[in-house]
C-alpha cells in the first residue's frame, strides 16, 4: 500500500499574488475570512477587538464570512448585527473575489479550533503575502512559522489573541512586510496547488506500475 501526505489542497499562486502597488492606508485593517461558526474563533476574534479598540480607535476589524443559519455552531445574523452595530466589527458580506480583500488587509485572522485540515483562507492570505495571525493547532499553524510569516495564540484564548494581534500592529511596516514575503515564498515551496497535483499524478503512475 503507498501511502503519502499531501500539503492540504494547495493554492492557485497565479490567481493569489501580492498586490501589484501599495494600496494607501489610513487605518490598519485585521480580516477574518471564514464560514461564520463559532468554532472558527469568530466570538474570540470579536471579543479580542473589543478590547483592543478601546486601546487603538484607529483600527477596523473585518469579517468576510458566510452566515451558516443551519449549523448548530453558527453566529446568528442577531449577533452579527449586534456587533456591527456596537462599532466592533465591519461584516462585509460574502464575495467572489476574496483576493481582493486579501490584498487591502494588513494582517488576515484565523482564531480557529475547528478540526481543520490546512484552511484554505490561509494560504490564499499566505501566497497574497499578507502576515497571519493563527491558532496553534492542527492544520492552522502547517501555514504559519510562528515569528516568521505570522503569530500562532493558543486556541479559545481571546487574551492571547488581543496579545498576538497588538503585536502584529506595533511592528513596523517593513517588518510587516517580510513576514508577508516570507509567507508567499513559504506557500511556493510547499503550498503551490501544482506541487499536489504533481504527487497526485506521481501517485497515480506509481500505483498503475
Amino acid at each position: 500500500m503507498l501511502t503519502d501526505l499531501l500539503p492540504g489542497s494547495g493554492v492557485d499562486v497565479h490567481r493569489f499574488t501580492p498586490a501589484a502597488n501599495a494600496i494607501p492606508r489610513t487605518t490598519f485593517v485585521f480580516l477574518l475570512v471564514a464560514r461564520m461558526l463559532k468554532d472558527k474563533g469568530v466570538v474570540e476574534f470579536v471579543t479580542a477587538t473589543r478590547f483592543l479598540k478601546k486601546q487603538y480607535p484607529h483600527i477596523e476589524c473585518q469579517l468576510l464570512v458566510f452566515l451558516d443559519a443551519k449549523n448548530p455552531s453558527a453566529v446568528s445574523s442577531e449577533e452579527m448585527q449586534a456587533w456591527v452595530d456596537e462599532g466592533i466589527v465591519n461584516y462585509l458580506g460574502v464575495s467572489d473575489s476574496v483576493v481582493d480583500f486579501l490584498r487591502q488587509a494588513d494582517c488576515v485572522v484565523l482564531p480557529s479550533y475547528y478540526r481543520e485540515g490546512v484552511p484554505r483562507s490561509l494560504l490564499e492570505a499566505a501566497s497574497v503575502g499578507k502576515p497571519i495571525i493563527t491558532t496553534d493547532a492542527v492544520g492552522c499553524r502547517e501555514v504559519v512559522d510562528d515569528g516568521i510569516n505570522g503569530f500562532l495564540c493558543e486556541p479559545r484564548n481571546a487574551d492571547d489573541l488581543k496579545a498576538k494581534m497588538e503585536k502584529m500592529l506595533l511592528l513596523t511596516e517593513a517588518e510587516r512586510l517580510q513576514m508577508g514575503l516570507n509567507g508567499r515564498d513559504k506557500v511556493l515551496k510547499q503550498f503551490d496547488e501544482q506541487i499536489v497535483i504533481n504527487r497526485y499524478v506521481s501517485a497515480i503512475e506509481e500505483a498503475c506500475g
